[in-house]
């Protein structure tokens, strides 16, 4: 995927997430953990070729293969689970793990699917 599609997909993503009424910094707030968690998986992969720094069940990966509900529980693992970790990766994430709401929770039954970090995740398949 080039940079540019990336960009696209985030814009996409921040007009359904606007749409479910979540506000600016809120949505601003979940693409930046979800661009973390893409991130880091890049870091592990050629030319790069790093040591991961997020556990394998709590990573980028462990994303791609869920949806719906599932997709929902995941991320919301991660954000948790993440936040728990001592140092500069609980700090980024603490904050995701503490709050009540997130993408999808707002949203009528018929659009939380959409407004899932899935639904960024979904398109890249």
């Amino acid at each position: 995927m080039t940079s540019n599609g990336i960009v696209q997909k985030l814009w996409n993503y921040c007009n359904v997430l606007r749409d479910d009424g979540l506000s600016y910094g809120d949505y601003v707030e979940q693409l930046t953990y979800l661009l973390f968690l893409k991130m880091a998986d890049e870091q592990t992969r050629p030319p790069f070729n790093r040591a991961a720094i997020i556990p394998k069940d709590l990573d980028w990966v462990s994303l791609l293969r869920l949806d719906g509900d599932e997709l929902e529980t995941q991320y919301r693992h991660i954000l948790t689970e993440l936040g728990k970790k001592k140092g500069t990766l609980g700090v980024i994430f603490r904050k995701g793990a503490e709050q009540d709401s997130g993408p999808g929770q707002a949203a009528p039954p018929d659009q939380t699917r959409q407004s899932q970090p899935g639904h960024l995740l979904a398109e890249r398949r």
